[in-house]
């Protein structure tokens, strides 16, 4: 009895030890995002200063006469972590109202399967133990990134998280479903229709679609944080920066 209190007591002590140390972590991360901001602000200042020549436009939205906090924001954190390659775009209110061509050509993508969405799924089966995201291999949620021209398997994701796990987990405890919209708005921070993988507010897994990593051009387009916010990249960087799982899980 005395050895399960020793026990309990040193869990209880790791998980507040854990939860100090995330609470760092997100402050210093808060910290730098200021940073990251205002230098991103200074660049775009002198940018916008700059004499013009004729040269082909970037297709960003930086050359709009203001930039929103969180386009700003999450600039800032894509070029901290390497990312070069990538553009946001404000579409129209009723974007979503349109045909895939016309999103298509509002935003420039080079076709209809390079218009893409996040989507949160929860594992409903999930073990008792498992509440949360610290386990990428076995996560109670993951964020599956799909083509909007692509139906989605849920299937193979269930069987690559087993394969995953090397059979240690009954498949039976593997059943991925999509997630309430207020518990993907919760653990991601974004509205439905927003969803980035970039700065979600809980570190939670990510699964590319192998189709998405096969598209050519490799620059496919995905939410921004807003509604009517829309960010491009370049899918190399996108994986080197989100290091998901590729794992075939569609079907045209």
């Amino acid at each position: 009895m005395a050895n399960q209190s020793s026990k309990i007591g040193l869990r209880r002590e790791r998980e507040r030890e854990r939860e100090r140390m995330e609470k760092s972590l997100a402050e210093l991360e808060r910290i730098q995002t200021q940073i990251l901001e205002r230098i991103s602000k200074l660049e775009l200042a002198s940018t916008a200063s700059l004499p013009q020549h004729n040269s082909t436009p970037i297709p960003t939205s930086t050359q709009n006469d203001a930039i929103g906090a969180t386009e700003a924001r999450l600039s800032a954190i894509l070029r901290a972590n390497g990312v070069k390659d990538f553009a946001f775009k404000r579409v129209p209110a009723d974007y979503y109202d349109w045909s895939l061509d016309d999103r298509r050509d509002v935003l420039g993508a080079a076709s209809v399967h390079h218009l893409c969405k996040s989507i949160v799924l929860v594992n409903t089966q999930a073990q008792s133990s498992v509440v949360d995201c610290s386990d990428r291999n076995n996560s109670k949620y993951y964020v599956v990134v799909v083509q909007y021209t692509a139906r989605f398997n849920a299937e193979a994701v269930k069987n690559f998280l087993y394969s995953l796990n090397e059979g240690k987990i009954a498949k039976k405890k593997f059943n991925l479903r999509l997630a309430p919209e207020e518990t993907s708005v919760e653990l991601t921070g974004f509205e439905h229709n927003g969803v980035t993988c970039v700065a979600m507010k809980t570190d939670i897994p990510v699964i590319l679609d192998e189709a998405i990593q096969k598209l050519s051009p490799d620059f496919f387009w995905l939410g921004g944080g807003e509604i009517d916010l829309k960010l491009g990249i370049r899918t190399s960087e996108f994986i080197n920066f989100v290091k998901p799982f590729i794992v075939s899980c569609s079907s045209t």
